[in-house]
């Protein structure tokens, strides 16, 4: 009868992972206006992120307000905002800034991708 041998070693600490996704001032400002009017309307809701083949080139950023994560929802707070990111669209979003553009003629939130490798010309859609 032999008896194996189990040896312990301590893990190295882990390190802190980045953010899938990055929101600008312009955006943080704009979401918390948001939240504001929902906790008003007693409606507390949390705005979700998502991708939908959809457009010329075959993906499309979703915006929607939910209740609840979904348990596979990734989690982003920056400077007291909280969004959730789709599981689906987690390796698509990765490096992402979500930016806030107000001009004369549309106020929409802008997502700077580097993971797009082509877009439609009117910008609704895109290839990674």
């Amino acid at each position: 009868m032999s008896s194996a041998r189990v040896m312990v070693r301590m893990a190295p600490a882990l390190k802190g992972r980045r953010s899938p996704l990055t929101l600008t001032q312009a955006a943080v400002k704009r979401l918390k206006e948001l939240e504001t009017k929902s906790v008003a309307d007693d409606k507390h809701k949390t705005l979700k992120i998502g991708i939908q083949g959809k457009g010329c080139s075959g993906n499309a950023y979703t915006l929607s307000w939910v209740d609840n994560a979904k348990k596979f929802d990734e989690k982003v707070t920056q400077d007291g905002v909280t969004v959730l990111i789709d599981s689906k669209a987690l390796l698509t979003l990765i490096g992402t800034e979500m930016d806030w553009f107000e001009g004369k003629l549309a106020s929409q939130f802008v997502f700077n991708n580097p993971n797009i490798k082509g877009a439609c010309g009117c910008g609704e859609s895109f290839l990674v």
